[in-house]
């Protein structure tokens, strides 16, 4: 098994590298003074299981293209078998036509994912589960909810708990966290008016006198949580954190955070944290690199994914 790092988040490379005990192979991705990728394998890996580990994040066009090229390469340099880990899959809310002459953009990148010459595809907490179908290879999308019920557990308890979906299309991952935790759900139903904001317009749920955490696989402007948590906590809510598996967070949205009636956001690793996000007092990380390590090692020893979320 070889496990390469391209430049998008070293930090989880890294750390998936010591869970799975095999060193990061020595590779070169760069760039060129106008921005062209540049890539170069430094070992030989003729014949070999290999794992690229990108995710597809800001910005997102230079590691996209990172991630094909160094495919690319790992195909000229005949290697067995080659998976994409992608934690953080760009692009994804693209993933259907949202109005006329508008692209699908999703299944764009999973076009060039697999005509890259990508054998498999790892992903974390997609933005919707048919993603999986744009790729015409194998896709094994993972779940962060038992590390995040774990830290839910431990930071929060049992008592007065409830879990919130911040609208109606999150209601099947808020239940699946629900029903993991053995809580009673709650759901914001609001009213999208363009991207980029949300309107709140009442809760579905008795949430008076209890601990919400708020559930998303991702955030960016963060207003989506910022407008829930205000509603939840007019309707009685006695404190509202909120557990996010992408933290994007860009535009300012890291200080919206610090200054909502939010009372923590916890994100994990799938994207790598900006100065910004990482002096964020409200802002906490948790890593998912177990979770992905054993993913890897348990594909590459042709063992089931699924039981990993019994």
């Amino acid at each position: 098994m070889k496990i390469i790092s391209c430049n998008s988040n070293r930090p989880l490379s890294e750390k998936i590298s010591t869970y799975l005990d095999i060193p990061l192979t020595n590779a070169e991705v760069k760039t060129f003074k106008d921005r062209e990728v540049f890539v170069k394998i430094n070992e030989n890996v003729r014949g070999k299981d290999v794992y690229i580990i990108q995710s597809t994040s800001a910005p997102a066009n230079d590691h996209l293209m990172e991630l094909l090229i160094m495919t690319d390469a790992l195909v000229r340099a005949s290697a067995r078998r080659i998976t994409a880990v992608v934690p953080y899959y760009g692009y994804a809310r693209q993933d259907r036509k949202t109005d006329g002459r508008t692209p699908i953009s999703a299944k764009l990148v999973a076009n060039l994912i697999t005509v890259a010459g990508v054998n498999r595809v790892v992903t974390v907490d997609l933005h919707s589960a048919p993603i999986q179908g744009f790729f015409d290879c194998p896709t094994d999308n993972l779940f962060a909810q038992p590390e995040m019920a774990d830290d839910i557990l431990k930071k929060y308890g049992h008592k007065d708990l409830m879990v919130i979906s911040p609208d109606v299309g999150g209601v099947v991952r808020a239940r699946a966290l629900a029903k993991r935790l053995e809580v009673d759900l709650a759901i914001v139903d609001k009213r999208r008016e363009k991207a980029g904001e949300s309107e709140v317009m009442n809760i579905i749920g008795d949430v008076a006198g209890r601990k919400c955490i708020l559930i998303d696989d991702m955030t960016d402007s963060g207003g989506t949580l910022i407008n829930a948590a205000d509603a939840l906590l007019k309707n009685g809510a006695k404190e509202v954190a909120a557990y996010v598996t992408h933290g994007v967070l860009s535009n300012g949205a890291a200080e919206n955070i610090d200054k909502s009636q939010l009372k923590e956001l916890v994100i994990t690793d799938t994207i790598q944290a900006t100065d910004i996000v990482k002096k964020a007092k409200k802002i906490r990380t948790i890593s998912l690199a177990p979770l992905i390590g054993e993913a890897i090692r348990r594909i590459a020893n042709d063992e089931s994914i699924s039981k990993m979320f019994d």
